[in-house]
């Protein structure tokens, strides 16, 4: 991803167990969307650059005092 970026932590579940993975996104890209996991199912950047089991996500949340150029 090219320019700045804001973290986005991601919680999952596996049978039972929960986990967290945060992630990067481009810093403009949430205000495009009413919702994180639309972003993460539809932005174009998102999806060349990782892969997000949506069965197993509980939440996003954006982390935004994190902002990175």
């Amino acid at each position: 991803m090219t320019g700045s970026t804001v973290k986005i932590r991601l919680l999952f579940v596996d049978e039972g167990n929960y986990h967290h993975e945060d992630v990067r996104v481009p810093a403009d890209a949430p205000e495009r969307y009413d919702r994180l996991v639309d972003l993460l199912q539809e932005e174009p950047e998102v999806l060349r650059s990782l892969y997000v089991d949506l069965d197993r996500l509980c939440s996003a949340q954006l982390i935004t005092d994190e902002v990175a150029d």
